[in-house]
């Protein structure tokens, strides 16, 4: 965390005036990761929503899928570049990179994931997933058939429109707290 850079523009609470129950999650990723990503600190201000926001994480991100890690990933640096959130692009790229043992593969999702080296069947989950980014109201039955043709399940599917529901959440807060990503993550799987 630089001091001369604030985290958020609002608050970021002391980890000692966490309840128990958060500043264990947030320990748990300190010593996971040798750092605790931004987002933790930001979200910690309110805990309710805290807690709301890492059990949908988990829920989402975390269960057995027909979507890999990598490609869970690929869809939130893909539509939070729609988004314009540098937080979630840096942060998740970071992520992204090492999920797919790629240093490349998240600045490529990240500037043009149409150009990036992805497969055919990635290609058709990002496109679905930025169109629900940026213009849900025509997604239809063509866009499921065609992901249904690349192999994917009407629960992947779901998966998918989970994950871009919950990183347009993600991408707002985000933007209101002027979210600084972690000078960590710019290296990580590089």
């Amino acid at each position: 965390m630089t001091t001369a850079h604030p985290v958020s523009r609002y608050p970021v609470p002391s980890l000692d005036d966490l309840p128990l129950d958060i500043q264990h999650r947030i320990h748990e990723v300190h010593a996971k990761s040798g750092f605790i990503p931004n987002v933790f600190l930001v979200l910690a201000h309110r805990p309710e929503e805290f807690r709301a926001f890492f059990a949908y994480y988990d829920a989402l991100m975390l269960r057995d899928s027909g979507l890999s890690k990598a490609e869970r990933e690929m869809i939130v640096v893909a539509t939070s570049a729609a988004n314009d959130c540098p937080y979630c692009v840096i942060a998740h790229g970071a992520i992204l990179r090492i999920y797919a043992k790629n240093p490349l593969i998240a600045d490529q999702v990240a500037v043009h994931y149409r150009h990036a080296d992805i497969t055919p069947r990635q290609r058709a989950m990002l496109d679905f997933a930025v169109k629900m980014a940026v213009r849900p109201q025509e997604v239809d039955d063509d866009d499921f058939a065609r992901l249904h043709t690349h192999g994917f399940s009407a629960e992947d599917i779901w998966d998918m429109g989970g994950i871009v529901a919950l990183f347009a959440l993600s991408n707002r807060i985000a933007h209101l707290t002027r979210m600084r990503p972690n000078d960590e993550f710019y290296t990580l799987g590089r």
